[in-house]
């Protein structure tokens, strides 16, 4: 199964474009901060993660906020000629 979920905030987001075929893409950055445990021992992680959000999915996220924080879901793939992986976003819900 290839499915995350991730709490994070919008850091970057690219100019709203469409593709030939006239769908709205949206590219754009995550960033998460959280503390998490590994080997029982407390760790600070961050980690900025590479976004695209294709679709009425791009409009929706479009409108949002710079810095505003979200749980974002949806799946990783890596493009033909990429070396790191993208998160394709499904869904979003505001951070309880």
């Amino acid at each position: 199964m290839n499915q995350l979920v991730l709490t994070a905030r919008i850091a970057e987001v690219s100019p709203l474009r469409y593709t030939p075929a006239g769908l709205p893409v949206l590219e754009l950055r995550l960033e998460h901060e959280s503390q998490q445990e590994e080997a029982s021992v407390p760790r600070s992680v961050k980690t900025s993660v590479k976004s695209i959000a294709i679709g009425q999915m791009a409009e929706r996220i479009g409108y949002q906020a710079l810095d505003s924080c979200w749980t974002f879901k949806g799946f990783l793939a890596t493009a033909r000629n990429a070396k790191h992986p993208v998160f394709h976003l499904q869904d979003f819900q505001p951070n309880p």
